[in-house]
């Protein structure tokens, strides 16, 4: 009987998970183009990734430089607005529900939108920065700024990570703030030696899945470049982007397939990294650690 009640999940697993995994894994080893051709070429498409395709290294250069400046800047800004979203405010419902709503709009509308707000002379950002005597980049046009504008849109959807926060933040014990002001601890000391420590354990959590949401980046890239190619200068050709056209544009299924593969490798290694030195800072409550 538990057999027949896990069927379902079990079916999904077989047929729509582990099925199209190996069968994605088996294609890497081959030339497969979606429609008949499906020869084994043994590591053919390895050594092309690897030696052959330029656009490869700077697909997952494009990735790693958003990874390493979005993750962080996402995880401390979603951290201090926690922070400032736990005061006792009069209103603080309102503010609240005002920094959460960008993570539930849509996200191509989110996208059109901020391809206006960053238009070079008429976009709100540059007009912005106008008024404080700075000129504003070109952004989406400039190589230099592409990357840097999408991070800066990443930064306005921090409310879902916020709700996170927010909600370890209003479970930890006010008695250890109490004990913390007898001792004569400001509110910088506090957040430092209570707060901190204590949402450590939801930090790993949002780091982790911040990785790898980070590593998948593609809509964005998608839809605010041009014809979706990853331009200019192929500064917004992000890694899923360069997999997802040699899939379905030029119909190398087989080498996009082993562009999957060593992206899943690449992420299970961070996590992994992530997991192993967690030991040494998270903080699990009711452990000797």
């Amino acid at each position: 009987m538990g057999y027949l009640f896990i069927s379902p999940w079990l079916f999904g697993l077989i047929f729509l998970t582990a099925g199209p995994l190996l069968f994605s894994l088996a294609a890497s080893f081959t030339n497969y183009n979606i429609t008949s051709t499906f020869d084994f070429v043994g590591l053919k498409n390895y050594t092309r990734m690897f030696m052959e395709d330029q656009l490869f290294w700077t697909s997952l250069w494009n990735t790693l430089y958003f990874v390493l400046f979005s993750v962080p800047l996402t995880t401390a800004g979603a951290v201090l607005l926690a922070v400032l979203l736990n005061q006792p405010v009069p209103g603080m419902r309102i503010f609240r529900t005002v920094y959460y709503l960008p993570a539930v709009l849509s996200g191509v509308a989110v996208y059109f939108l901020w391809m206006q707000l960053l238009a070079p002379s008429s976009g709100l950002v540059n007009i912005g920065l106008g008024w404080l005597g700075i000129e504003g980049p070109a952004w989406l046009f400039d190589p230099d700024w592409t990357k840097p504008a999408l991070i800066l849109m990443k930064l306005w959807g921090t409310g879902g990570g916020m709700l996170l926060y927010l909600a370890i933040m209003q479970n930890v014990s006010p008695h250890l703030y109490e004990a913390a002001e007898l001792d004569g601890a400001g509110p910088v000391r506090k957040f430092f030696h209570i707060t901190l420590p204590l949402i450590t354990p939801v930090i790993l959590f949002d780091l982790v899945t911040s990785t790898i949401g980070a590593f998948q980046i593609f809509q964005e890239a998608y839809v605010m470049s041009e014809n979706g190619d990853g331009s200019p200068a192929n500064s917004l050709l992000f890694y899923n982007l360069h997999m997802w056209r040699n899939a379905f544009e030029y119909f190398n299924m087989g080498y996009a397939s082993g562009m999957a593969w060593v992206l899943f490798l690449i992420i299970s290694v961070l996590t992994f990294l992530h997991m192993k030195f967690s030991k040494r800072w998270v903080h699990y409550g009711g452990t000797d650690k």
